[in-house]
């Protein structure tokens, strides 16, 4: 019988500077937890905009845990607030080992009203707000190769 995925839900403050640095930044975010995250069975999305890093990890416990742990870590990340942490009934990103949110006007927008203001900070949105905007948004990869 299958397990039940797991989800860990964060944001964390961008600690790049620099907006080429940034792109460079993401785009290697996105390259290692595709080809990573396949091979360990996770799926998820990632959403960055303003400064900030939202993020969905799905999969295996041991799995999920081994990939935040190797974020926790990571030097371009910080401030790592969980928003959720625990079992899902099911996945809400089944095909893809990492889509991306953050690339149309309309992406930007939500992604906004989420909650991320220059008052507000990331503490506001609450992790099944977040994860609805983001399935809302359709962000499956159209390039699963990648």
């Amino acid at each position: 019988m299958p397990t039940r995925p797991y989800r860990c839900i964060y944001w964390s403050r961008n600690r790049v500077d620099g907006a080429d640095e940034i792109v460079r930044a993401i785009d290697s975010i996105l390259v290692s937890a595709r080809h990573n995250n396949r091979l360990l069975g996770i799926t998820g999305a990632l959403a960055f905009d303003r400064g900030l890093f939202a993020q969905f990890l799905e999969g295996e416990i041991r799995a999920v845990e081994l990939v935040f742990e190797k974020i926790q870590r990571d030097e371009r990340h910080g401030d790592i607030q969980v928003l959720a942490f625990g079992p899902a009934s099911k996945r809400a990103f089944r095909t893809s080992p990492m889509a991306f949110l953050g690339r149309t006007p309309e992406e930007h927008r939500r992604f906004v009203e989420a909650g991320d203001d220059a008052e507000a900070g990331a503490d506001r949105i609450e992790a099944q707000r977040l994860l609805d905007i983001v399935r809302t948004l359709g962000v499956e990869d159209p390039d699963p190769s990648r």
